[in-house]
């Protein structure tokens, strides 16, 4: 699981869980009158509340964390797991508002009491429907705000930049260059390259805009590299937590070159972070 992948609504929905976590161990009934030394229940001495809120809110927060930290999400008839997590957690927030209305369930209604028992929502309810109200609003929402869907974790600061066509440097987020060996006993000649042969003139690489300068910038969710001849069909995906070096802008696009040595077009440049 790449914990990079995650993104800033994944870390709301993470903190969220947490907080109903918190609120399972605190009352969730609140009575007039009732002395500080009262034992009153907490949300695992409750099954409606248990099931309903507590364990539906926590698995729907566990499903959409794995979802995005899985190279593949697995679907289950038809739905991927981050669906599946996004529909606990609209529940668990359902429930959560049904027991603050009515915290009592059925029983306040038997006898001659009434409704009018002191009887009312707890600590431990009320925090528990603001948890799971922001987890729902969470889940939903980071695949329509931009501002969530940026990595949780900023990526390792890279190395500067090398000038363009200079040799690249060993380090993270940039191939490392192999070193050609002259043949054993031998030295190379000048305007032969390393192991023999006749020499090749060297190609130009194209030239990138002048006011323009590589940099290495790290994208916020997985994108797909496009070729520079401008196939439609990608040639690698750039995922989130690596840093990639832009070699050259056409436009609004970038073209970059991967771990590999790859090079080719990202076309949405949006929400990139630079390094």
């Amino acid at each position: 699981m790449n914990i990079r992948s995650l993104t800033r609504g994944d870390g709301v929905v993470i903190g969220a869980a947490v907080l109903l976590f918190i609120a399972s161990f605190l009352d969730i009934y609140s009575v007039d009158g009732a002395p500080d030394s009262a034992e009153l229940p907490n949300s695992w001495e409750s099954g409606p509340v248990l099931m309903g809120v507590v364990l539906a809110g926590i698995i729907g927060a566990a499903l959409i964390v794995v979802s995005r930290g899985l190279p593949q999400v697995p679907k289950v008839a038809g739905l991927d797991l981050g669906q599946f997590g996004t529909a606990f957690a609209v529940f668990a927030a359902w429930a959560a508002l049904g027991n603050i209305f009515d915290p009592l369930g059925g029983t306040n209604n038997v006898g001659s009491s009434g409704s009018d028992n002191g009887v009312s929502a707890g600590t431990g309810l009320i925090l528990a429907l603001i948890a799971t109200l922001v987890m729902a609003a969470a889940a939903i929402a980071t695949s329509l705000v931009p501002a969530l869907q940026a990595a949780l974790l900023p990526a390792p600061r890279p190395a500067a930049p090398q000038p363009y066509g200079g040799q690249p440097q060993g380090g993270y987020g940039y191939p490392g260059a192999q070193q050609p060996q002259p043949p054993y006993g031998g030295q190379p000649q000048p305007g032969q390259p390393f192991g023999g042969g006749q020499p090749q003139a060297p190609q130009a690489p194209q030239a990138p805009a002048a006011d323009f300068s590589p940099f290495w910038f790290a994208v916020p969710v997985a994108r797909p590299l496009f070729a520079e001849d401008g196939s439609p069909t990608p040639i690698a995906e750039l995922a989130p937590g690596t840093w990639y070096l832009a070699v050259e802008q056409r436009g609004p696009a970038l073209v970059a070159q991967t771990q590999d040595g790859r090079r080719g077009v990202l076309q949405d440049t949006s929400g990139i972070q630079r390094g």
